[in-house]
């Protein structure tokens, strides 16, 4: 019997991807940005256990066994192997059955780029497994394309690459977490239920029906070197700006989609209201709001405006239950919002409507774990909450 357990970051991205030229191969029309985020708050973890008397293949996500016929699943695993066995180096492994247990310490399926770190962490976990070497990038792609970000930390670009067989078509580390070390990030999370359109039917009627679909294709690449370059020069006004440019032509592309989708909620919309008028009262950017395919907003700000941006939304989104943990995540400070500018805002106060925010960073990329308590499968292979008096097995052996 053989265990690895690993962990796997979120990823945002500011420059997004939306839309393939290739389904199979999970091959993105354009570039993408992406900032990763600290696995203190935002992670995957996964265990996968191979054995060779392990009858048959099993999974477990979040807490529910589920079907290992996924074809994302299936094909993530046969380029793992098939890698393996050209470097020579998997051993007899390769030809036992596995048990994968994965959980996540934050919402699935909302928006909160839950199959990135998902399917990240599960590449990133069968290469331990099997010794892979090399970039993995690619790999992590065939399970969800947003995946393959989160296999670096820090500031990250997904190269859309020009090969028909996809192997240009890898993320690279622009700049480590460690960059740019006062950006923060608050995501305001509307809704934590499964998404009515999920990313991947959503990007296929897109490319279907929309006809500013090319437009958007067209602006990517210019965009793409613009926010890098504002990233690498901490740039954070040409950051804010270009970072809302393109979360607002993403959702505009997705109006115009046919049948057209809406991501956002009027209580999104509300969020967006709210930053432009701060940044206006302020005279410069202080925050910069981004929405992938959900109503959650992704907002980027300096640490120094962390705690005034925070009362804000407190103010506006104040919670039902004011003894909840409203802020999770890093601590913020207090502070007391201006009353001539909450006397401009035609908003109203919509208690409960954010239902909470967590505070973060950018973080660093996949880790393995060698503490045994942080396994998630017992000594039969069979999750730890299915049999909690069996002992845990060894985290790598």
């Amino acid at each position: 019997m053989k265990s690895v357990t690993c962990t796997a970051p979120v990823n945002i991205a500011v420059v997004k991807y939306w839309g393939k030229r290739d389904e199979n191969l999970v091959l993105p029309l354009n570039s993408s940005v992406s900032v990763t985020l600290s696995q203190d708050q935002l992670r995957a973890k996964t265990t996968i256990c191979a054995c060779e008397h392990f009858t048959e293949n099993k999974i477990w996500l979040n807490g529910r066994e589920d079907t290992f016929e996924s074809p994302r699943i299936q094909n993530l695993l046969k380029e793992v192997k098939n890698r393996a066995k050209q470097q020579g180096d998997g051993g007899k492994i390769l030809d036992w059955k596995i048990h994968i247990c994965s959980e996540n310490n934050f919402p699935t399926a909302a928006g909160l780029a839950s199959s990135a770190a998902g399917y990240a962490c599960l590449a990133f976990t069968l290469a331990r497994l099997y010794r892979l070497e090399g970039d993995i990038s690619d790999i992590a792609r065939r399970g969800s394309g947003s995946a393959c970000r989160s296999v670096h930390g820090g500031f990250v670009v997904w190269d859309k690459g020009d090969k028909d067989d996809g192997t240009d078509s890898i993320s690279r580390q622009i700049a480590p977490h460690t960059h740019w070390p006062d950006l923060h990030v608050l995501i305001l999370v509307v809704s934590d239920k499964k998404k009515h359109i999920g990313s991947s039917e959503g990007m296929q009627t897109t490319v279907r029906s929309s006809e500013l679909m090319l437009e958007r294709v067209r602006q990517v690449p210019k965009r793409v070197d613009l926010i890098s370059n504002a990233i690498l020069s901490k740039d954070f006004d040409s950051f804010a700006t270009h970072t809302m440019k393109e979360s607002n032509q993403l959702h505009a592309v997705c109006l115009d989609t046919y049948p057209p989708i809406s991501y956002l909620t009027d209580v999104s919309r509300q969020v967006i209201t709210l930053v432009h008028a701060y940044n206006k009262y302020c005279g410069q950017n202080k925050v910069a709001y981004t929405f992938d395919a959900g109503p959650n907003a992704c907002l980027y700000l300096l640490e120094e405006n962390v705690a005034m941006v925070t009362a804000l939304i407190k103010y506006l989104f104040p919670p039902e239950d004011v003894s909840e943990h409203f802020v999770t995540g890093l601590p913020v400070d207090e502070a007391k919002v201006p009353e001539d500018f909450i006397s401009t805002l035609n908003l109203p106060i919509q208690q409960g409507a954010i239902k909470y925010m967590i505070h973060t960073v950018p973080g660093d990329g996949p880790q393995v774990l060698t503490d045994n308590d942080e396994c998630l499968l017992n000594e039969n292979g069979d999750p730890n909450y299915l049999v909690p008096e069996k002992r845990k097995i060894d985290c790598v052996s």
